[in-house]
């Protein structure tokens, strides 16, 4: 196969699953477990975001969310995981001013691990000619790592910004870059390496 670019075609920058509750949660004992120095990488996504918009990028942030009354979660708490994203808590509303969300951003909420599953994130793609997935967010091993999956399935070009997801450990966090690697060479990209193509990209039009 060809070597690919690392934005074939025309790229959105995916901020998934960064909410409220990483910044105003200080639990010790949280309903998800965190690698250490899950913050600092959700705070190092700002930089993705404000790139993103200099260089018009479509910036989608996804946002996981359950009705109140637990309908809506299925199997997704027979594992590690508490209920956690409640439709009433504001720890569940995306970190939009933290992310420097702006007016022209997209929102797609949904009830499962990958963005795909049951929500119109497909068609917004789509509808915006969209090539190239730049993910970022949490968790590495969960909802990062099954979004790219269900994009690779659908014929997406998809990189995984590896500073800036975490996952819920140092061990989960790793062998999933790799898992995603392993579909796609080149899929893990440094902060910096996106940011370069992204500016590259938008001098070209």
């Amino acid at each position: 196969m060809p070597k690919r670019e690392l934005i074939e075609g025309r790229a959105a920058l995916v901020v998934i699953d960064i909410q409220k509750s990483t910044f105003i949660d200080d639990s010790v004992e949280r309903s998800i477990a965190n690698m250490p120095g899950y913050r600092g990488r959700m705070e190092a996504c700002r930089a993705l975001v404000d790139a993103a918009h200099a260089a018009k990028v479509p910036v989608i942030f996804i946002q996981e969310i359950h009705r109140a009354d637990l309908v809506d979660f299925g199997r997704e708490l027979d594992g590690d995981e508490d209920v956690h994203c409640l439709d009433n808590d504001p720890r569940t509303d995306v970190a939009k001013e933290e992310m420097g969300f702006q007016p022209g951003d997209y929102l797609v909420p949904k009830r499962r691990y990958s963005a795909f599953f049951g929500t119109d994130f497909d068609i917004l793609l789509r509808g915006l000619k969209v090539d190239t997935l730049i993910l970022c967010g949490g968790l590495t091993d969960v909802c990062v790592h099954y979004t790219f999956v269900d994009g690779h399935q659908f014929d997406y070009f998809c990189r995984v910004v590896e500073d800036c997801v975490a996952g819920s450990s140092l061990e989960a966090h790793e062998a999933s870059l790799r898992a995603m690697e392993y579909l796609q060479t080149g899929a893990r990209q440094s902060a910096d390496a996106v940011i370069e193509a992204m500016m590259s990209a938008a001098a070209l039009e």
